[in-house]
């Protein structure tokens, strides 16, 4: 035994040599070759104790943790604390009220329905509302923020400790629905800061003041993502969370939903490690991509003796990378103070408003409770208890409010199973759809012209093969019916024994070879030869007659 340990001993020691070797020298090597390396050691590693007998653990890798912060856009007609209009696209400097511009003499006027938009939020992340909160100045100076200073809330938010479950494909091939939940630690109010345009070529720096002022959510979600998947995943639940309760439109390309990501890592169960933050990444995707890389790139800083510094890096699309913005080293003084021209934000239940007060002009939180939509995780659910569809197709269908629509309408119309329904939508219409780049509105095959070609198939009156060819032809001619295509292209299935044995017997008599190698006992051959058939017939045989029909003639 013991000389048996010391062996294992030396092996490990010899491997741990080999490992640091590989470290050592891929330092002058690119990432790729030095991972390769190690997990080769690694296996090798592994395979040598496999031969023992023995479990030794594999040395441990870091780890990477996630948190993130995002700026929704509030969907309202004005601004937080003017009444300048929002709008997209507008001419610069053309939405811009006098206390947006903070000329002297101005003040705040608090726009309800910005309030009530971050209440929802709140209400469908579980959050708890605070009743009373308040409103802070955080000064810093940017050229596109007129005042010095921006309007938030740093002391009391209006919302605290919520949680969004959110969904992904995992697992060693990616088929499994993992599903996770990510804390929120805040929700806040505050206002954005208008837009400074770069003009490189002349040196100079325009501003435009037209979002200056317009309502943001900040949503601030705890550290608990491990990667850019979860993270793009969480953002994506959020988004259509946001759109589905019309408090946020959520175009990330418009900069109505930007997302700052901060970045840390460290090995299993130490401290967590230096953070650094990705600012202002506008699409989950490159999410994604902004946080695998920079977890990379952290880890392989660290293994080569290098230390992480706290700063501030911006992702750069083109090469799929993080590049330094500015660093964070000094602690950067904001000089908090509480908002002199704001009084506490107070939130109230119909049960509990203070006399005197008029309703109308309140925030009320049970009201909006009770008016709140059927959310996205709810609805996914209803579908799959519904129609017994799969937990992804449920993901599809929610994710498009113009799809889900059409899957219920077909289902309300037609005999055909969820199952068959749901292949035929996401099969047949989403890939004709996708070949010529239309929406789900301008598919020239109605759900009712789809229900009444699976009651054809489903009723035994065509083949699959001749309904996919139906409803190609219903695409080139959205004025016709399904039956109508049939009866003109006579695509009936064919169900006459005496018609189907003449086809069937010439094409046996014309395929002596597939016929020998079935009577020897290789019955899969059979498919080819009912495939010939189909081909003679258009693909109008009955297959189950015709599968009976050839096994009958091939076994005399």
């Amino acid at each position: 035994m013991a000389a048996t340990s010391a062996g294992l001993g030396s092996m490990i020691q010899n491997v741990n040599k080999v490992k640091h070797i590989s470290c050592f020298s891929s330092s002058m090597m690119s990432n790729g070759i030095r991972r390769r390396r190690i997990s080769t050691c690694i296996r090798l590693y592994q395979s040598q104790l496999k031969t023992k007998k023995k479990s030794v653990s594999v040395p441990q890798r870091m780890v990477g943790v996630v948190g993130l912060e995002i700026h929704a856009q509030i969907n309202s007609l004005s601004k937080l604390f003017s009444a300048s209009e929002v709008r997209f696209l507008a001419p610069p400097n053309s939405l811009v009220s006098f206390f947006d511009a903070s000329l002297p003499g101005t003040l705040p006027v608090l726009n309800k329905r910005c309030v009530e938009a971050a209440v929802m939020t709140a209400l469908a992340l579980n959050c708890s509302i605070n009743r009373k909160s308040l409103f802070d100045r955080k000064h810093y100076f940017y050229a596109d923020m007129p005042a010095g200073y921006q309007i938030t809330q740093q002391r009391l938010p209006i919302a605290v400790d919520g949680k969004l479950t959110y969904s992904y494909l995992g697992g060693p091939k990616r088929n499994q629905m993992l599903t996770k939940n990510v804390n929120i630690k805040q929700i806040q109010l505050e206002q954005d800061s208008g837009k400074s345009l770069h003009d490189e070529p002349h040196n100079q720096t325009l501003i435009d003041l037209n979002r200056a002022g317009v309502g943001l959510m900040e949503i601030v979600m705890e550290p608990e993502m491990s990667c850019g998947e979860e993270a793009a995943a969480a953002v994506r639940e959020l988004q259509l969370i946001l759109q589905t309760l019309g408090t946020c439109r959520g175009n990330m390309s418009e900069g109505q939903l930007r997302v700052d990501a901060n970045v840390s890592v460290h090995m299993p169960g130490e401290p967590l490690g230096i953070r650094t933050e990705v600012k202002n990444i506008n699409s989950a995707r490159f999410l994604a991509r902004a946080i695998d890389y920079e977890i990379q790139r952290q880890t392989d800083l660290l293994e080569q003796g290098g230390t992480v510094q706290n700063e501030t890096r911006a992702f750069d699309q083109k090469t799929s990378t993080t590049v330094p913005m500015r660093d964070k080293e000094d602690f950067q003084d904001y000089r908090f103070m509480p908002e002199p021209n704001l009084p506490p934000l107070r939130v109230y239940d119909s049960a509990s408003v203070p006399a005197g007060l008029d309703s109308s002009q309140l925030v009320l939180v049970d009201q909006l409770q009770a008016g709140l939509p059927e959310l996205p995780s709810v609805r996914r659910e209803r579908l799959v208890r519904t129609y017994s569809i799969l937990p992804e197709h449920s993901f599809t269908l929610v994710n498009d409010d113009e799809l889900l629509d059409y899957f219920e309408s077909v289902m309300k119309s037609t005999k055909a199973a969820p199952s068959k329904v749901i292949g035929w939508v996401m099969k047949e219409l989403v890939g004709s759809l996708n070949q010529q780049n239309l929406e789900i509105s301008q598919s020239p095959v109605s759900p009712h012209a789809l229900a009444e070609l699976l009651d054809l198939l489903e009723a035994g009156h065509i083949s699959s093969s001749a309904a996919k060819h139906v409803f190609t032809e219903l695409w080139k001619s959205p004025g016709k019916s399904a039956e109508q295509i049939v009866q003109e292209q006579d695509l009936g299935l064919l169900s006459d024994p005496v018609q189907l044995r003449s086809v069937c017997q010439r094409v046996v008599d014309t395929h002596p070879e597939q016929v020998r190698a079935i009577k020897q006992g290789n019955q899969k051959v059979l498919n080819k030869l009912m495939g010939e058939v189909q081909k003679e017939t258009k693909g109008r045989a009955n297959p189950v007659q015709l599968r009976a029909i050839l096994q009958e003639m091939v076994s005399v």
